[in-house]
C-alpha cells in the first residue's frame, strides 16, 4: 500500500513557488543552484557510503566496496576545483562550511591553545567563537566559555579600526606578539571587505602561526577575482561553503596551496579533521553536482561575481538615498556581494525583516557594530547573489532599493515586487 504523501508535495510545491519565483531572494547566505546542479543530485549516491579517500590503482583507501564511481567523481571534483582556484590542495568531503571550520578545529587545535579571530558583532561566525567549535575546542576544565573572566578560554577578538570594519593592523600585530596564538581565525559572515591577510602573513609565518580563512561567504567571489585571494595573500586554510556565492549543492571545501614542508606540517589537520574527526559517509549524492557548479564557474564565475558586486554597491546607493542607512558609505558601502543597513530608527532588524517578509522581500536580520543581542539588532543584510543570477542588473536593484525603503517605512509593495520579480525566473550564468 502506498504511502499518503500529497501534503507533503504540496508543501514543497508551494516553497517552490513562493520563493522560487515570486519573492525577491536577499539572504546572503543562499542561492538557487542552476538545473543541472539541481537534477543530478537523483542519484544511487544518495544511499551508498564511501568512508575515507578515493581507492588508486596501486592501494585501497575506501572501507568500502563499490566505490569505483565515485571514486572517479571524487577525484575529478578536487582536481577541478584545484584548478579553477589554481592552488595545490582539495578537500571536497566536508558537507557544509562550518562543517570545513571544524574539521580544521578538531584536526588542529587543542586544549588550551590560542586563537584570533572576529568577534560575532564585528562580523565574525558563531562558529568562530566562544559557543561555537572553536571556543568548545580550546576550553580546558574549569575554563568558561565568555570574555572578561579569569578564566575565560584564550579566545581573542581583532582589534578594529575606528569604523568597526576593518582589522586595525598595528593593533593586532602587538596582540599577535603579546597572546602568541596558535591560529589567526579571518572571515566573517557579514562581510564587507577583505580582511588584511597579507599584511599579517608574514608575521605569521615568522611566529609559526597558521591563518585558517573562512570564505564561507566570498568563495564565489574569490573564484571569480573580484574579492582578495587569500592563499596568495599567505592564508594556510581557505574553507568555504559551495551554495553562497559559490552557486552549488549544500556542501563545503578545504583548499590550500602549500608547499611539500607546508602540507607536511599543515595538511593532515584538514585531512584528519573531516575523517574520521567530524563526518564518516560525505553526502556522496551532492558531490556529482559540486563537480557541475565548479564547470560552471569556470565559464561563467568572473562574469557572474564582477555583476554580483556592482550590483550590490548599486542597491547600497539606491537604499540609501530612499532614506535608510547604509552601513560603510565612506567606504563605498562594500567590496562584496552584501550590504549592511542601519535600520535602528525603523524599530530595529527583526521588525524591518518582517515588514520586507510581508512583501515578499527575504533578508535577514543581523548585528552591526555595537549591538549586543543577536536576536534584537539593529542591522539587516542584504546579498546580491541569488537575484544577479536570475539576470538582475543595476537598474534593477535600483528599482528595489526604492521597493526596500518603502516596505521598510510601512508601505505596501507586494503587488510591485512580485511584478518585479516576474520578469525574472529564468537564471542566467549556467
Amino acid at each position: 500500500m502506498p504511502v499518503d504523501t500529497k501534503d507533503i508535495f504540496a508543501l514543497v510545491e508551494k516553497q517552490n513557488q513562493w520563493r522560487g519565483k515570486q519573492c525577491i531572494n536577499l539572504i546572503a547566505s543562499e542561492n538557487t543552484p542552476s538545473p543541472a546542479v539541481r537534477s543530478i543530485q537523483l542519484n544511487d549516491f544518495m544511499g551508498r557510503y564511501a568512508e575515507g579517500h578515493p581507492n588508486t590503482p596501486d592501494k585501497i583507501n575506501r572501507y568500502y566496496q563499490g566505490t569505483q564511481y565515485i571514486d572517479e567523481i571524487e577525484t575529478m571534483a578536487a582536481r577541478e576545483i584545484r584548478e579553477l582556484f589554481q592552488c595545490a590542495q582539495a578537500e571536497v568531503r566536508p558537507y557544509s562550511g562550518n562543517n570545513a571550520n571544524t574539521a580544521i578545529a578538531m584536526g588542529y587545535l587543542r586544549g588550551g591553545d590560542a586563537v584570533i579571530a572576529n568577534s560575532t558583532d564585528a562580523g565574525g561566525h558563531i562558529s568562530h567563537n566562544f559557543f561555537g567549535i572553536v571556543g568548545r575546542r580550546i576550553q580546558t576544565r574549569g575554563q568558561v566559555l565568555k570574555a572578561g573572566k579569569a578564566n575565560s578560554v584564550p579566545l581573542h577578538f581583532f582589534p578594529l579600526t575606528e569604523d568597526h570594519y576593518h582589522i586595525d593592523v598595528p593593533k593586532t600585530v602587538e596582540l599577535i606578539v603579546k597572546v602568541k596564538p596558535n591560529i589567526l581565525i579571518m572571515g566573517k559572515s557579514l562581510y564587507l571587505f577583505p580582511d588584511p591577510v597579507k599584511e599579517l602573513a608574514p608575521l605569521c609565518r615568522e611566529m609559526q602561526i597558521p591563518i585558517l580563512y573562512d570564505g564561507a561567504h566570498v568563495l564565489g567571489l574569490i573564484a571569480g577575482g573580484q574579492f582578495q585571494d587569500p592563499l596568495a595573500e599567505g592564508a594556510t586554510w581557505l574553507t568555504g561553503s559551495t551554495h553562497k556565492t559559490f552557486p552549488g549543492p549544500q556542501r563545503g571545501v578545504i583548499l590550500g596551496n602549500l608547499d611539500a614542508e607546508g602540507e607536511k606540517k599543515y595538511w593532515g589537520a584538514a585531512d584528519r579533521g573531516v575523517f574520521p574527526g567530524t563526518s564518516s559517509n560525505h553526502h556522496l549524492y551532492s558531490l556529482p553536482a559540486l563537480l557541475v557548479a565548479v564547470r560552471e564557474m569556470k565559464v561563467h564565475g568572473r562574469d557572474y561575481a564582477a555583476q554580483i558586486c556592482r550590483n550590490a554597491v548599486t542597491l547600497a546607493k539606491a537604499v540609501e538615498a530612499n532614506g535608510i542607512q547604509v552601513e560603510a558609505k565612506e567606504f563605498g558601502y562594500t567590496r562584496s556581494h552584501q550590504i549592511a543597513v542601519n535600520v535602528s530608527s525603523f524599530g530595529g532588524g527583526v521588525k524591518a525583516a518582517l515588514a520586507l517578509e510581508a512583501n515578499d522581500i527575504i533578508c535577514n536580520y543581523n548585528m552591526l557594530p555595537g549591538d549586543g543581542d543577536p536576536m534584537n539588532p539593529s542591522g539587516l543584510r542584504l546579498g546580491t547573489s541569488e537575484m544577479t543570477r536570475f539576470g538582475m542588473k543595476e537598474n534593477d536593484f535600483t528599482a528595489l532599493g526604492e521597493l526596500i525603503a518603502e516596505a521598510i517605512k510601512g508601505k505596501k509593495v507586494k503587488d510591485k515586487v512580485n511584478q518585479l520579480r516576474d520578469r525574472f525566473t529564468e537564471m542566467q550564468f549556467v
